[in-house]
C-alpha cells in the first residue's frame, strides 16, 4: 500500500533538515567555550564557532525551531579544523529537544569534513597559525613546553596541507526512528562523495522525507527511499512498548548488567545522574537506554544526554538531573569541576564504571532480575558483565547502486521473491563478486553483507524489546495494585489543582504495608519522587481529562495480566516471576521489519530552476529554498470542541505542573539566561524546602493517618527515615549551589569545617566541658571523633540528624550563614545561600520541624558511643536514707543494654559510657546490702542521654530494701522520654502520645468490676493492635505488658477486687501471697490425696502453675512481691498459659476463704470472660526482654 504524508507536521516522518557549519561570510569566531587551552592550542586544533547555514522548512506547527539549540547540539565541540594528515572518518551521533508542553523531538546528525575553498578562510587560518608560532617562540621556558605539546600535531602550511572543515547534516524527527534516519543521512552523505551523480537532484530526497513521507500506522511498518537504496522503519502497536531504537544491547555491552541494574535504581530515585564519555552517541545510547527502562514512569527533571561547553555551567543545578558531557582525551576524572557530589551517579562510559551515590537501596529483586537480563545476553551473544567496545559510530549504512537489485532486494525483504527468482539473486551476487572483488560498484557491499546487516538490525531491535519487557514486567509485579490506593478526594478538576499541594493522592503506609520487607527500603524512597507522583496525578486527572498515554498502556498491560493470570497465590506472595511476554513480543517486531506494510512515494523531480543540483564530489550542495521550504498546501480542520476541551485542560495541568525548567531556556548560555536560570533554580529549592518540611510534619503527626480514617496518628519508622534522607538530600543541593571551588563530595561538611577553623576552636570534642553546647563547632567536632569509616557525606548527614534530633537544626545552620565573609569567599553571587530574603525564608521553613520530635540520630547510628548520666531521685523527706543503700542501674533500651552499672557510695548519680542503647525502654533499679537499715523509697530515676540531650524519667515510687514494703531489692522500671526543658511535665511528648510509665502506687486503689474488665479489654487490645502494625511502626512491648496501664496492673487490678481485710497475710495485701498460698496449699492436697471434690487441679495445667511459682521463687533475684508478680503474668502470657492458670486459682479452696462473694475471680463468668480476652494473644509470638526474665530457669 502507498502511503504519503497529508496533513500537518505532526504526522509526517521528519520536522526538519538541517545544515550546520562554516559560514564564511561571517568568518572564524573562537569557540573558547568549548575548548580547554584555547590559547596555547594549535588553530588547527581550536573550536570555532558554527552556525546553522540552511534549515527546512522554515517552521512547523507546534515545533518552532530553535536555531542555537539545534546549533550547539548538532556541533557541540564547534567547527572542527583538519589537515590531510588527519583522521576524516565521518561520524553519526543524536539529541534530543524537550518542548515546554512536555512533548520530544530527535535529532540524527550525520558530521563529514568537507575541504575549504574559502581563500579568506584559509588565509586566516595560516595568520592565526603563525601568531601562534610566534607566541610559542617568545613565551617563557614552561609555557613554551605546554603550547610545544599541545601544537605538535597542528600544523598548518597552506602550500602542502589541504584544509578540512566539519559539516553536519541533521535530521528532526518526532519519533525516536535511529536506523531509518541514520541510514538516510549516511545515504546522503555517500552521494556527496560519490564521483557519480546521483540519480536525482538531492533536494528530491529532502523534500520527499519532510513532505511526502509520513509515520507509519501503530502497529505497521513503512519503507521509503533513500538516495542510494530502500530504508525500513516501524511503529509498535497500541497494546506494545512505545517505540526506541537505541540499542539497549549496546548500553549493557558497554556497562554490563549489574551497572545498568544500578543506574537505573539512580534515575528511579532521581538523583544525579552525570554521564561520561567521549563518544557524543554513546551518551545519548546509554541517556535513552535508561529513560526507556522507566516505563510506565518518566524522568521529570533536566535531561541533556549532551552538555556542551558553553551550557556547563548547569552542572552546578542543584535539582536531580539527567545530564552527559564529553570526556576530553586524556581527561581525570578528577579535573571535571562538580560543586557536590553527595547525591550524584558519576558513570564513566567508556571505562565502564558507575559511581553510585552512598546508601543506594538495593533494587526489589536485584539478584533474580540481575539473572533473568543475564539470560537473554547470552543468548544473543552479549557477555553479561559488560566491558565490551561496541562498534564505532562512523560504519556506514547499507547500500545498492543498481536499481534493478534495489527492488529484487525491496521484493526479497518483503518476501515477495520465489524459488527461480531468490537463485538469480544469488547468480547477481557472485557475478558482483568475481567482477568487483566482492563489491558492488561504486563502494556498495555485497548482497550477503547487506542481509547480514538487515539481520543484526533485527537482532539488536529484538534484544531491544525483549530486556524492556523484563523491566516493564519487574513494574507490573511491583505496582500491579496501585490504583487500590490511589484517594480520589477532589470533585472536580478545579479544586484538586487549587489543593494539590494539601491533598494525599496515594495511601503511602498502606501499600508499603503489603510489600515484602526486602523491597520496602527501595519503594519508600521511590514512593516519595517526582516521577511517581506525577504518576499517580496522572490517573487522579484521568478522571476528568484523558488518561496519559504511557499509563493508560500500563494499565492496560496490567487488565491483560490480571485477565490471564492463573497463579494467584503467587502473584501475591510476590514471588519472582520471568517475563513471559519475550516470544511475542519479539515476533511482533521482527513481522514488521522482514516484511514492509507500507511504501512511501517515491523521491521525483521537482519544479527546480536550470543549473540547479549540479554535483560537486566531495561537496554539500547549496540547496534550492523555495522547492523545500514548504510542501503541498493542506486545509487546517477545525479541532472539536471535545479535542478543544482537552486541550485547554491539559494545558491547566501543565501550567500546575510548572515543568521544572524548560530545555530551550536551559540551551540558552547568553548571561540574561544564565541568571534567570540560576534564580529558577533558588526559587525551586524554597519551594522544595517548604513541601518537604510541611510533608515531615504531617507525617510526623499522623494527620494523613487520622484523614484517611487509619486512626492510629503514627509513621513507620522506614518512611521518617525516607523523609530525614530526602531533606539531607535538599540541604546538600542548597549548600552545592553556586560554589566557587569543589571541596570535597559533600558542600555541606566543607561549609561546617571552613567554619569551624574560621572560628579558630581547636580543643577535641571529649574536652569540651559540655559536650555538645548550642554551637555548630562542637556538632561537628563531636561527629569527627565518632566518624569512624564514615564518608564525608556520611559525616554531613549524621551532623543533620543530630542537628534535627536536638531541634537545633535551623539553628546552627542560621550560625553557620552569619559568617558573611566566608560565604563570599565560598560562593558566586547567584548562589542561593547569598540570597538573604530567601535563605531566611528557608531557615523558617527548617525551624517549624523544632515543633515535633525525632529519633533519627539515635536509630541510625547504632554503633557509636553515648555518655549517659543516671540521677536516683529519692522522696524528699527520705533523701537522707540514700546514704544508707549501695544501689546499682542496667539501662536497657531497643539496641540492647549497660549492664550493671554500680553507682558510687554516698552519690545519687552515675556518669558513663556505652554503645548506643537506641530509644531506652527500661530501668533495673537494685542495692547490694541486704540489711535491715539499708532500705530508700525511690521517687524515681532520671537518665540524660549527654549526646542528643534527650531526658527519660523511670517513675518508681516504691521502697527498695528488705523489710518494708514487698521487700524488693530490685525494681524493674519503666522509661518514659521527656520533652526538652519539660522534666516536671514528664507525660508530655510534643507531637506524639505519651508512653506509658511505671505504675506507681495510686494505682493500687481499688476499681469498680465494670472499670476492671474494660481496662483489661484495652490492655489487650494494646497489645493486639502492637502486633497488627508494621514491625518498623511497633512501640516497646515491655511497655504494654508492665506499664501504666498495662496488661501486669491490669490483671492485679482484677486479682485484688473482693480481697479480704488483711486477717490473712497481717501485712500489706500483695497478690504475690495469695498466688504462693494457692499453690502450696495445690501441692498439699494433691500429696495428701484430699481435693475436695475438684477436678480443676489434675492435670498440665496445675503442674505448670506450681512449676513456674517454684521457679519465680527460686530465682537468686530479690525483686519483691510485685516484681515476682509481675514475672508470672509475663511469663504466663509468653507461653500461652495464662488463660489456663486463672480458672485453676479460681477454684482453689483457698479463694473463698480469702475473697469476698462479690469479688471478681468467684464470678465464673467474669473470669470466662477474662480468659476469652487473653486467648486472643495465643496467635502472636511474644519476646520478652531480657532486663524481665534473667536468672529464672524453667
Amino acid at each position: 500500500m502507498i502511503l504519503a504524508a497529508t496533513g500537518s507536521a505532526s504526522c509526517r516522518f521528519a520536522h526538519y533538515f538541517v545544515v550546520c557549519g562554516l559560514d564564511t561570510e561571517t568568518g572564524l569566531e573562537p569557540d573558547e567555550g568549548a575548548g580547554t587551552g584555547f590559547t596555547y592550542q594549535s588553530p588547527i586544533r581550536r573550536s570555532f564557532k558554527s552556525k546553522v547555514l540552511v534549515h527546512y522548512p522554515e517552521s512547523t506547527d507546534r515545533n518552532p525551531f530553535n536555531k542555537d539549540a539545534i546549533n550547539m547540539l548538532c556541533m557541540p565541540r564547534g567547527l572542527s579544523f583538519r589537515t590531510q594528515a588527519d583522521r576524516l572518518d565521518p561520524q553519526f551521533h543524536s539529541f534530543t529537544i524537550v518542548f515546554d508542553d512536555g512533548t520530544r523531538s530527535y535529532g540524527f546528525v550525520h558530521t563529514f569534513y568537507e575541504e575549504v575553498t574559502s581563500p579568506q578562510i584559509i588565509t586566516a587560518m595560516q595568520t592565526l597559525y603563525q601568531m601562534h608560532q610566534v607566541e610559542r617562540q617568545s613565551s617563557s621556558s614552561s609555557l613554551a613546553g605546554l603550547s610545544a605539546y599541545l601544537g605538535c600535531a597542528g600544523s598548518f602550511d597552506p602550500a602542502r596541507d589541504t584544509l578540512y572543515v566539519s559539516k553536519a547534516l541533521c535530521l528532526l524527527t518526532p519519533l525516536p526512528f535511529l536506523q531509518a534516519a541514520r541510514q538516510f543521512l549516511s545515504q546522503l552523505h555517500q552521494a556527496v562523495a560519490s564521483q557519480t551523480a546521483p540519480p536525482l537532484p538531492l533536494e528530491s530526497y529532502i523534500h520527499n522525507i519532510l513532505f511526502e513521507v509520513p509515520l507509519p500506522p501503530p502497529g505497521r511498518s513503512l519503507r521509503f527511499h533513500g538516495v542510494q537504496g530502500p530504508i525500513l522503519c516501524q511503529r509498535p502497536g497500541p497494546g506494545e512498548l512505545p517505540l526506541n531504537e537505541f540499542p539497549l544491547g549496546e548500553a549493557f555491552s558497554l556497562l554490563g548488567v549489574d551497572n545498568m541494574v544500578q543506574l537505573l535504581t539512580c534515575a528511579l530515585l532521581e538523583t544525579q545522574v552525570l554521564l561520561c564519555s567521549q563518544d557524543y552517541q554513546r551518551l545519548m545510547t546509554v541517556a535513552e537506554g535508561i529513560t526507556t527502562l522507566l516505563f510506565p514512569f518518566q524522568w521529570q527533571h533536566i535531561y541533556l544526554p549532551i552538555v556542551s561547553a558553553p551550557i556547563h555551567h548547569l552542572l552546578d543545578a542543584p535539582v536531580p538531573f539527567m545530564m552527559g558531557i564529553q570526556r576530553r582525551e586524556g581527561a581525570q576524572r578528577s579535573s571535571l569541576h562538580l560543586p557536590h557530589e553527595a547525591n550524584l551517579c558519576f558513570v564513566d562510559i567508556d571505562n565502564h564504571c558507575v559511581e553510585a551515590p552512598e546508601d543506594l537501596p538495593v533494587f526489589p529483586d536485584q539478584m533474580e532480575l540481575i539473572q533473568e537480563l543475564s539470560e537473554i545476553l547470552v543468548r544473543f551473544g552479549i557477555p553479561p558483565q559488560g566491558g565490551v567496545i561496541t562498534k564505532p559510530t562512523t560504519t556506514p549504512s547499507p547500500r545498492l547502486s543498481s536499481l534493478v537489485l534495489e527492488d529484487l532486494m525491496e521484493d526479497r525483504r518483503n518476501g515477495n521473491l520465489g524459488g527461480e527468482e531468490l537463485a538469480v539473486l544469488e547468480r547477481l551476487q557472485a557475478l558482483a563478486r568475481r567482477c568487483g572483488g566482492g563489491k558492488m560498484s561504486d563502494g556498495g557491499k555485497t548482497l550477503g553483507h547487506v542481509f547480514e546487516e538487515d539481520d543484526e538490525e533485527l537482532k539488536a531491535a529484538k534484544l531491544n524489546i525483549q530486556l524492556r519487557e523484563v523491566f516493564a514486567g519487574r513494574f507490573a509485579a511491583m505496582f500491579g495494585r496501585y490504583e487500590e490506593f490511589v484517594i480520589h478526594s477532589a470533585l472536580d478538576l478545579d479544586s484538586w489543582l487549587s489543593n494539590r499541594e494539601g491533598t494525599f493522592s496515594f495511601d503511602k503506609g498502606s501499600f508499603l504495608s503489603i510489600q515484602p520487607v526486602s523491597h520496602l527500603t527501595f519503594l519508600s524512597r521511590f514512593l516519595e519522587t517526582s516521577m511517581f507522583s506525577s504518576f499517580v496525578d496522572g490517573k487522579v486527572i484521568a478522571r476528568w481529562a484523558d488518561r496519559e498515554p504511557m499509563q493508560q498502556l500500563f494499565d492496560t498491560r496490567l487488565e491483560r495480566e490480571r485477565l490471564y493470570d492463573t497463579d494467584e497465590e503467587e502473584s501475591r506472595t510476590g514471588r519472582y516471576r520471568k517475563c513471559t511476554s519475550l516470544f511475542e513480543s519479539a515476533q511482533a517486531i521482527e513481522h514488521r521489519l522482514v516484511k514492509a506494510d507500507h511504501t512511501a512515494i517515491h523521491p521525483h523531480l521537482l519544479d527546480m530552476r536550470i543549473g540547479q543540483g549540479r554535483h560537486q564530489p566531495g561537496y554539500f550542495p547549496k540547496l534550492q529554498a523555495d522547492v523545500l521550504a514548504h510542501g503541498q498546501n493542506t486545509n487546517k480542520k477545525q479541532l472539536h470542541t471535545h479535542i478543544a476541551l482537552h486541550l485547554q485542560s491539559r494545558k491547566k495541568i501543565l501550567d500546575h505542573q510548572k515543568k521544572n525548567l524548560r530545555q530551550s531556556k536551559l540551551l540558552d548560555p547568553s548571561p540574561q539566561a544564565i541568571t534567570q536560570t540560576h534564580r529558577e533554580f533558588v526559587d525551586g529549592l524554597l519551594s522544595e524546602c517548604r513541601l518537604k518540611t510541611k510533608r515531615m510534619l504531617m507525617e510526623r503527626m499522623g494527620k494523613e493517618s487520622v484523614e484517611l480514617g487509619q486512626g492510629e496518628a503514627n509513621i513507620t519508622g522506614l518512611q521518617e527515615n525516607t523523609l530525614i534522607h530526602g531533606l539531607c538530600d535538599l540541604l546538600e543541593r542548597t549548600w552545592g549551589h553556586g560554589l566557587q571551588l569543589k571541596q570535597g563530595k559533600s558542600a555541606l561538611w566543607s561549609h561546617l569545617l571552613h567554619y569551624q577553623a574560621a572560628q579558630g576552636k581547636t580543643e577535641a570534642p571529649a574536652e569540651c566541658p559540655e559536650l555538645l553546647s548550642n554551637s555548630s563547632c562542637c556538632f561537628s567536632r563531636f561527629i569527627q571523633a565518632m566518624s569512624e569509616g564514615l564518608s564525608e557525606v556520611g559525616q554531613a548527614r549524621a551532623w543533620i540528624h543530630l542537628a534535627l534530633e536536638k531541634k537545633m537544626l535551623s539553628q546552627h545552620l542560621k550560625e553557620l550563614l552569619t559568617n558573611q565573609e566566608l560565604l563570599r569567599q565560598l560562593y558566586k553571587p547567584h548562589a542561593f545561600l547569598l540570597c538573604e530574603e530567601e535563605r531566611e525564608q528557608f531557615l523558617f521553613h527548617l525551624l517549624s520541624l523544632n515543633t515535633v520530635d525525632y529519633l533519627c540520630f539515635t536509630r541510625v547510628f547504632t554503633s557509636i558511643s553515648i555518655p549517659y548520666r543516671v540521677v536516683i531521685i529519692p522522696m524528699k523527706k527520705l533523701s537522707i536514707a540514700m546514704a544508707t543503700v549501695n544501689p546499682w542501674v542496667c539501662l536497657s533500651g531497643e539496641l540492647g543494654d549497660s549492664g550493671v552499672r554500680q553507682i558510687p557510695k554516698n552519690t545519687q548519680e552515675i556518669f558513663f559510657q556505652c554503645k548506643n542503647l537506641g530509644r531506652l525502654s527500661t530501668l533495673q533499679l537494685g542495692q547490694e546490702n541486704s540489711g535491715l537499715l539499708a532500705k530508700c523509697l525511690i521517687d524515681c530515676v532520671m537518665v540524660y542521654n549527654e549526646i542528643t540531650g534527650h531526658t527519660y524519667k523511670f517513675p518508681c515510687g516504691r521502697w527498695l530494701g528488705k523489710g518494708v514494703g514487698d521487700g524488693s531489692l530490685e525494681r524493674v522500671l519503666i522509661g518514659q522520654l521527656v520533652s526538652p526543658g519539660g522534666e516536671e511535665d514528664a507525660g508530655r511528648w510534643t507531637g506524639t502520645p505519651p508512653e506509658l510509665a511505671s505504675p506507681s502506687q495510686s494505682v493500687m486503689t481499688v476499681l469498680g468490676s465494670l472499670g476492671i474488665h474494660e481496662d483489661m479489654r484495652e490492655a489487650a487490645n494494646n497489645l493486639v493492635k502492637h502486633f497488627h502494625k508494621p514491625e518498623q511502626e511497633r512501640g516497646n512491648l515491655t511497655v504494654l505488658l508492665c506499664g501504666e496501664g498495662g496488661l501486669v496492673l491490669s490483671l492485679e487490678k482484677f486479682l485484688l477486687h473482693g480481697f479480704r481485710s488483711n486477717r490473712l497475710f497481717q501485712r500489706n495485701v500483695f497478690v504475690w501471697d495469695f498466688v504462693e498460698k494457692a499453690v502450696s496449699s495445690m501441692e498439699t492436697a494433691d500429696q495428701m490425696g484430699d481435693l475436695h471434690g475438684s477436678t480443676h487441679t489434675k492435670g498440665p495445667p496445675c503442674d505448670s502453675l506450681c512449676h513456674y511459682v517454684n521457679a519465680i521463687n527460686a530465682s537468686p533475684r530479690n525483686i519483691g512481691k510485685e516484681g515476682k508478680f509481675q514475672l508470672f503474668v509475663c511469663l504466663g502470657i509468653r507461653d500461652r498459659h495464662l488463660p489456663q492458670w486463672l480458672p485453676l486459682l479460681a477454684e482453689c479452696p483457698l479463694t473463698a476463704r480469702t475473697y469476698e462473694d462479690s469479688a471478681l475471680l468467684r464470678d465464673r463468668a467474669a473470669v470466662h470472660s477474662l480468659c476469652r480476652i487473653l486467648h486472643t494473644l495465643h496467635e502472636f509470638t511474644i519476646t520478652l526482654e531480657a532486663a524481665l526474665v534473667k536468672g529464672i530457669e524453667l
